[in-house]
C-alpha cells in the first residue's frame, strides 16, 4: 500500500511540475488572436500589428482570425468558450465589450462573467468629418446648420452597437439637435456616400478618414483627442465641449480560467509590444494605453455602466 501511495504522489508531483513547466515555456505553439470584425477595419489593423510584434518577441507565431457578426458577439463568444489554455485571445473594439451589454442585456455572452481583462490596448482618435458642401468649417457652424435644418442632415455608421453611432447620439444630446441615421455594412460604402453627398457627415476614426481629408474630399471639424496626424485641429474640449467623451478602444481579453502565470506573461508581452509599436500606432491614429489587467478591468466596468446609463437615458435600442 505504501508503495502505491508513493507512486501516486510521484505521478501527481510530476504532473504538477509538468504543468508548471508548460506554463513557464508558454507559448509552445501558435496563438490565435480572434478579431470579431471583418479584415481591414481599425481593430483588424491593430491586431495584425500586435500579432507581428508578439511573434517577433516570443518567437512563436500569433495568428489573427477574423470572426465577424452580431456586433462583435460572435467572435467574443468564440473566445469565451475556447479552452482557457493561453492559446486563444480576443482583440476587440469596445462595442462588443462595453456597448453590447447595454443594448443586448439578454445575450448569452456576459463579458464580465465570461472574459478576463488583459489590456485596454489602444485608444483610437475619432474625428467629426463633413462633406464640404455643408459649408461648415467648425463644430459651432455645423451645430448651427443642424438647428436650422432639424432632422434633415444624415450620418453613416456601421450600426447601433458601434461607438461612432453612439458618438453622434452623444453629439445630439449635448447640442440639442437630431440627425438621420444611415446604416452601412462597413466604413468603405459609408465613405462613398459621404464623399458623394448622399449623407453629410460621419463620426469616425482618423486613420480611415485621413486620406479623404488630405485629398480635400472631406472637412474635419474636431477630434476627440490630439493627434499629430491632424495638427491644429481642435478637440471637442477646445470647442467648449469639455464633458464630451465617446471613446473607441481596441482591447485584449482572455477566456476565464487562463492560468495566472500565462495571463501575466501575456499581459507583459502586450505591454512591451505596445511600447515598441508606439510610433507606428501613432501613424494609424492609435494611442497606447499601457494599463495593467486590474486597471483595465476597473475602467471597463465603469465604461459599461456609463454606456448603460447613456443608452437608457436616450431610449436607444439595438434595432434602431
Amino acid at each position: 500500500m505504501k508503495s502505491i501511495l508513493t507512486a501516486v504522489l510521484a505521478i501527481t508531483l510530476a504532473c504538477a511540475a509538468g504543468n508548471a513547466c508548460s506554463q513557464d515555456k508558454w507559448p509552445t505553439k501558435p496563438v490565435r488572436l480572434v478579431v470579431p470584425s471583418s479584415p481591414g477595419g481599425g481593430t483588424d489593423v491593430f491586431a495584425r500589428m500586435l500579432a507581428q510584434a508578439l511573434t517577433e518577441s516570443t518567437k512563436q507565431q500569433f495568428i489573427v482570425e477574423n470572426r465577424p457578426g452580431a456586433s462583435g458577439n460572435i467572435g467574443a463568444a468564440a473566445v469565451a468558450t475556447a479552452a482557457p489554455d493561453g492559446y486563444t485571445f480576443l482583440v476587440s473594439a469596445n462595442a462588443a465589450l462595453a456597448i453590447n451589454p447595454a443594448l443586448q442585456p439578454n445575450a448569452s455572452l456576459n463579458v464580465e462573467r465570461d472574459l478576463v481583462a488583459v489590456s485596454r490596448g489602444v485608444m483610437a482618435v475619432n474625428a467629426l468629418v463633413v462633406n464640404p458642401s455643408t459649408g461648415a468649417k467648425t463644430l459651432a457652424e455645423f451645430i448651427a446648420l443642424a438647428k436650422k435644418q432639424p432632422e434633415a442632415i444624415a450620418f453613416g455608421s456601421a450600426g447601433t452597437g458601434t461607438s461612432p453611432y453612439l458618438g453622434v447620439r452623444m453629439i445630439e444630446e449635448t447640442a440639442g439637435v437630431k440627425f438621420i441615421h444611415a446604416t452601412y455594412k462597413g466604413v468603405a460604402p459609408a465613405y462613398q456616400d459621404l464623399i458623394g453627398g448622399r449623407i453629410q457627415f460621419m463620426y469616425t476614426d482618423v486613420a480611415s478618414a485621413l486620406p479623404h481629408i488630405k485629398a480635400g474630399k472631406l472637412n474635419v471639424l474636431v477630434v476627440d483627442r490630439k493627434t499629430n496626424l491632424l495638427p491644429g485641429t481642435p478637440t471637442f474640449s477646445d470647442a467648449g465641449w469639455s464633458k464630451f467623451e465617446s471613446p473607441t478602444s481596441f482591447s485584449v481579453m482572455a477566456p476565464v480560467g487562463v492560468p495566472q502565470p500565462i495571463l501575466q506573461r501575456f499581459a507583459a508581452e502586450v505591454a512591451k509590444a505596445l511600447k515598441e509599436l508606439a510610433p507606428k500606432l501613432e501613424q494609424q491614429g492609435l494611442v497606447p494605453v499601457l494599463d495593467t489587467p486590474a486597471e483595465f478591468a476597473a475602467s471597463l466596468k465603469k465604461e459599461r455602466a456609463d454606456w448603460a446609463a447613456f443608452v437608457k437615458r436616450n431610449g436607444i435600442t439595438a434595432d434602431q
